[in-house]
């Protein structure tokens, strides 16, 4: 299978992850109205849909930074279909009804369908991730925070003050804990 091309719009996934201030402004200016104008036609607000863009734009951000977010379609698309599933789930989550959507404002390409899903799984596992994190013990939390910020487990031991072996015991402990946390959830099983 051929590898996909990256698409000429990748500047604007490069552009938030350099906090670039002229392509954030571009973003905003080309691509909001439309998201805008999409919510407040399906029961939203003008409030409701910069909650929605800026959730979305941190989730971007996220995935590119931690994913290396490699954009194979137009970025309107994808942000569109992101901002979409983002006030659907909004909807779904205020009223146990079906939610009716418009489905002639979106566009119908399948690239960004694929990356929309992709980075949707991504915010949910992160999501979870986060929420079994803070079900482990202080201690947990402390020593495997330490060794995301510090990459030597030598300098994570003395920054905890404890030894390199207890260090290192510690955090295999700690992983195996918040593993079998994330893996219990009946969200984990929703993800595979």
């Amino acid at each position: 299978m051929a590898e996909k091309k990256i698409h000429e719009d990748q500047k604007y996934i490069d552009g938030l992850l350099q906090n670039n201030s002229f392509i954030i402004k571009a973003i905003y200016d080309k691509f909001v109205p439309k998201v805008v104008n999409y919510i407040k036609q399906n029961n939203g607000d003008l409030d409701k849909a910069k909650d929605v863009v800026q959730d979305t734009l941190v989730t971007i951000y996220n995935q590119a930074s931690q994913k290396k977010l490699q954009l194979t379609c137009p970025f309107d698309a994808y942000f569109f279909l992101l901002c979409k599933r983002k006030w659907l789930n909004e909807l779904k989550k205020r009223t146990n009804k079906q939610v009716t959507i418009n489905e002639t404002v979106l566009s119908k390409d399948d690239e960004a369908q694929e990356l929309a899903l992709e980075t949707s799984v991504f915010e949910e596992k992160e999501a979870l991730f986060k929420e079994m994190f803070q079900k482990l013990g202080t201690a947990c939390r402390d020593l495997l925070k330490a060794t995301f910020k510090i990459k030597s487990m030598e300098e994570v031991a003395k920054h905890i003050g404890v030894s390199y072996a207890y260090a290192r015991k510690k955090k295999s402990l700690c992983i195996g804990k918040l593993t079998k946390l994330v893996q219990a959830s009946s969200k984990f099983n929703q993800l595979k």
